[in-house]
């Protein structure tokens, strides 16, 4: 496993201003992606939001942000890119929701214990981006009072290919940032041992997007 500052050093590098500026002029052009999408209707699906939210890798906030506009009353919001934070917090004033979204920059694992249990927790697209997926999830579980949703690669040979070649370039480039597709039985073994289980699936070519509900409370 990466140390946290390797971590954050490499998501500061991958995720850097121009990077996330232009993931942000593509939002507001064109909307939420994917992932992102179908999480929302998931969660709304499942009918497990409840008054706060934990979004773990949040990236410049949209899911956060979505979730407050669907009904939750409040966020936390965690990255270790100091550009996302930054941009996050922009986007958040500018919707006139700074007052509702509390904003951690670190990686969530040495962070979590600073952080208090939510309603709802999110990850989406950062298991693939984490070197070690059981710290990860096993910490954002330990705050999950509700519902989890997450969305991560496929484990598809495709998909593994795909992100191989990403890593490919990205060596050449001298960027150490990699992307992984964790073991997805794996993964669900994990969700499902902490207490939750499969509300909503939904897939597309190369995500997998998840929602999970604790048990005794699905409706």
């Amino acid at each position: 496993m990466q140390g946290c500052c390797s971590f954050a050093g490499d998501a500061n590098q991958q995720f850097d201003r121009p990077k996330v500026a232009a993931e942000l002029k593509r939002f507001h052009e064109n909307g939420p992606g994917i992932t992102t999408r179908l999480l929302i209707e998931g969660i709304v699906q499942s009918k497990a939001l409840g008054p706060t939210v934990l979004d773990v890798g949040a990236g410049f906030g949209g899911l956060a942000l979505a979730l407050l506009e669907q009904g939750a009353s409040s966020a936390v919001a965690v990255d270790a890119s100091s550009a996302y934070v930054e941009t996050a917090r922009h986007e958040a004033t500018r919707r006139g929701r700074s007052a509702s979204i509390q904003f951690v920059l670190g990686d969530f694992v040495d962070a979590a214990s600073q952080v208090s249990r939510a309603s709802t927790v999110t990850l989406d697209r950062v298991v693939c981006c984490y070197p070690a997926w059981e710290p990860l999830l096993t910490a954002a579980l330990a705050h999950a009072e509700h519902c989890f949703a997450l969305s991560y690669p496929r484990s598809a040979w495709y998909v593994r290919a795909a992100l191989a070649i990403e890593n490919g370039r990205r060596r050449l480039a001298r960027n150490p940032f990699r992307t992984f597709v964790h073991p997805v039985r794996s993964i669900d073994n994990l969700i499902t041992r902490s207490g939750f289980a499969l509300s909503v699936r939904r897939e597309t070519w190369m995500w997998r997007v998840d929602v999970y509900v604790r048990h005794g409370l699905r409706r």
